[in-house]
């Protein structure tokens, strides 16, 4: 009998959460997705060193200022961990853009295309890539120009129907709209009891995914950022599942059936109308949405935060 885990693996597209390209191949994922975090985490174990030795190695030859070095080194780091993950996994690797260029489209489309660089020059097409990006409206601007180059773009930090739309607008390959921190928030701010069947997060997820099959988005939905496994089995049939090691395990551990909850059939009769997401109309209803914004706003500060104590390992490093 399969386990919950290849059983999920039957109707959703399994990625794994995670910079530990050493525990990949245990769970045979697809593809595998990485962040500022995720990269800081691994950097602080000692089986990681020898990435962050290559890349400083790569940089040596660099006669820029320290801070450009730096940089560079952190830029080659990034793709350092891609290039490990995609030695293993058939699909696809996402390397995000430094947070700190969320409201920066010029900079953001200049780092996208120096990461994409770095990969084709050590043999990896494109198309086995995805830069991520965060769902701000300069980000989504900045993904609109990326992909018209034929570099796919991985929506991160995405919480309302309005980022997911205006995302799907401007051509973006996937998005990754966070369950576990939409959970969190109304954990916080409410006096509710969650569970699998009214999670708000899943319901996100849910309507999102219906609102693209019903208008025809062609952008991949890939559920992020969960809590427990309840969650991702009652997405079972979206997209992508982006989902922690320690999460796999455990579905790896299971003999629980699993039910299609997310059908692209009967998505296309959900009752929704078409979403003004012109940028005044994003921008009010981002900011009508307390729980998507300030979601939005943390997590560029916490992957913001994370990054620099990247930078500060480097500079120390070198």
């Amino acid at each position: 009998m399969a386990n919950t885990l290849d059983s999920l693996k039957t109707m959703t597209t399994v990625v794994a959460d995670t910079g530990d390209f050493e525990t990949l191949a245990a769970y045979t994922p697809q593809d595998a997705t990485t962040n500022p975090s995720l990269i800081l985490k691994a950097l602080q174990q000692d089986a990681y060193a020898s990435v962050l030795d290559e890349a400083i190695a790569s940089a040596a030859d660099s006669t820029t200022s320290d801070q450009a070095r730096i940089d560079l080194v952190i830029d080659h780091l990034l793709v350092g961990f891609g290039l490990k993950i995609l030695e293993i996994v058939p699909g696809r690797v996402s390397t995000e853009v430094d947070a700190c260029l969320s409201f920066d489209t010029e900079a953001t489309v200049a780092k996208a295309r120096e990461l994409i660089t770095l990969y084709e020059t050590a043999g990896i097409p494109r198309e086995r890539v995805l830069i991520k990006i965060a769902s701000t409206w300069e980000g989504i601007r900045a993904a609109e120009v990326l992909q018209q180059d034929g570099i796919r773009c991985n929506m991160t930090l995405l919480f309302s129907l309005a980022q997911a739309v205006a995302c799907a607008e401007a051509g973006a390959q996937l998005i990754s709209p966070f369950v576990g921190r939409i959970l969190d928030w109304f954990k916080a701010n409410t006096d509710e009891t969650y569970g699998r069947e009214n999670d708000p997060g899943v319901a996100s997820v849910k309507e999102i995914f219906a609102y693209y099959k019903k208008f025809g988005h062609k952008t991949e939905v890939m559920g992020a950022s969960f809590r427990n496994v309840g969650e991702i089995l009652e997405l079972a049939g979206c997209d992508l599942l982006t989902i922690s090691p320690a999460l796999l395990e455990e579905l790896q551990g299971m003999s629980e059936p699993v039910e299609r909850k997310l059908d692209a059939d009967k998505a296309q009769e959900a009752a929704l109308d078409r979403l003004d997401v012109s940028e005044k109309s994003f921008r009010w209803l981002l900011n009508e949405d307390a729980m998507a914004t300030e979601k939005l706003a943390q997590g560029i500060r916490v992957f913001g935060q994370d990054m620099r104590k990247v930078r500060e390992i480097v500079a120390n490093k070198l």
